[in-house]
């Protein structure tokens, strides 16, 4: 016979993995005499004759309830049902974490409900001595709900870290492991990188396995940069982004690929270096097929052609491409459009060696000058800046003499005066309804 339900509920910050208070919420059937859980300090107890979890699509219920240490048939209080739910909340995989529970001659019956958080891919920066997947296959062992991937925060991250640095120190290597939520270099996408911080290797050379980046006088002088340096996976493919992937991009190689950096650690003159391979796959040369444009009204199709300096036929330069769309960009700006957005889609034909665009363009409203508003000026200080401003109210807010302002416009104003003000901070305070944007500038 069931004798009632007890209710918990988590829920965790949008910016942290932990809650910070439990609510408690109580059924309004009363518990009956024949068992009831108490509070610990009461030492109520009993057996636990199931448990469910629901809400995960990444995790199993049987998974979720071993990670709490929840065991059916085990003898357990309302606190072993509260810890659960704090471990859960605090671990990171889950944005939140409910729970209830029900007493009955047969025991306790407790059925929680979670939320995932979002999940980033794991990687691992300087970890020369394993393969990626040694090092994640000792997280999946030591690691509870490890499935490949991190969440932004929680308690699992410094599991993850501890299990990464406990095979090191099986391997001999006292180095300590760290961790930090950042973009990987290609395609600025959101990681959860572990380092291993302190440790002894550096680069003893980089090796490209594409004559056109072995050849290329500017990439080998640039190389010098990271030889001698400590060794970085981050490091050399952040070089390859801004110092190899132009020189493949301004010759139409639009598909080039770049590998993981891979090497050995050897060992010489009792410090460890590492000879580390680079692979690079160019793929085929492109050329230009044409742009079609879609969401432009502020600015005709034909307008924006004159931006595009290639005809059918051309070497399709991935460089001047991206130089085309920021160009199209500032213009925008330039006419007060300062929330426009370009999505540039390739359209490949790998087979006839082509590649056509079609770009998305959300315009936004034109903003036009509101109120300039200074704070932390003396009288003359406020009159010349004022003064120098060169967009009246109501005037089309140009984004250029904005930024110029900032670059040399102040320092002209203040030519002659006696003051300086170390910090000053400026920020544009857009209301898309009416179309007009205040200038804030705050001097320190």
């Amino acid at each position: 016979m069931r004798r009632g339900w007890f209710f918990s509920r988590w829920r965790i910050g949008a910016r942290r993995s932990i809650a910070l208070a439990a609510i408690f919420l109580v059924s309004a059937v009363a518990l009956g005499p024949a068992f009831a859980l108490q509070a610990p300090a009461e030492g109520g107890s009993g057996k636990l004759q199931s448990i469910q979890v629901t809400g995960s699509t990444r995790f199993k219920s049987d998974q979720i309830a071993e990670a709490m240490g929840l065991h059916v048939g085990a003898m357990i209080t309302r606190d072993d049902l509260q810890k659960g739910a704090n471990f859960l909340a605090q671990l990171g995989p889950f944005i939140s974490v409910e729970y209830r529970y029900g007493t009955s001659d047969a025991g306790v019956a407790a059925q929680y409900q979670v939320k995932d958080a979002p999940a980033v891919p794991v990687r691992f920066d300087n970890f020369p001595w394993f393969s990626d997947d040694e090092l994640s296959a000792t997280l999946k062992k030591s690691v509870v709900l490890f499935d490949g991937t991190a969440p932004e925060h929680g308690t699992i991250l410094d599991s993850m870290a501890d299990a990464l640095d406990t095979m090191l120190v099986a391997h001999g290597l006292h180095t300590g492991v760290s961790h930090a939520l950042t973009n990987a270099p290609f395609g600025n996408q959101q990681v959860q990188e572990f380092h291993a911080d302190n440790a002894p290797v550096t680069v003893k050379s980089i090796q490209f396995t594409d004559p056109l980046a072995q050849n290329d006088r500017g990439v080998q002088s640039r190389i010098e940069d990271l030889v001698g340096k400590p060794y970085s996976r981050s490091a050399i493919e952040l070089f390859e982004l801004e110092q190899v992937e132009p020189l493949y991009l301004s010759r139409s190689l639009l598909h080039v690929q770049f590998g993981p950096p891979t090497g050995k650690v050897s060992q010489s003159g009792g410090s460890s270096e590492i000879a580390v391979t680079a692979s690079i796959d160019p793929g085929i040369a492109f050329t230009w097929n044409g742009v079609t444009w879609t969401g432009n009204a502020a600015i005709s199709s034909a307008e924006l052609n004159i931006f595009v300096p290639f005809k059918t036929g051309d070497p399709a330069d991935g460089m001047k491409i991206q130089a085309a769309w920021n160009a199209i960009h500032d213009d925008y700006t330039r006419s007060g459009y300062l929330d426009v957005n370009l999505v540039p889609a390739p359209q490949f034909d790998a087979n006839n060696k082509r590649v056509a665009y079609v770009v998305a363009l959300t315009e936004g409203p034109q903003y036009h000058m509101g109120q300039l508003i200074l704070s932390g000026l003396s009288v003359e200080g406020e009159r010349r800046i004022r003064g120098a401003w060169k967009i009246p109210q109501g005037g089309v807010l140009d984004e250029s003499i904005y930024d110029e302002f900032f670059t040399s416009g102040i320092e002209q104003a203040f030519q002659g005066f006696p003051f300086h003000y170390e910090k000053i901070g400026h920020f544009l305070q857009k209301d898309p309804k009416t179309g007009t944007a205040d200038v804030l500038i705050d001097f320190q």
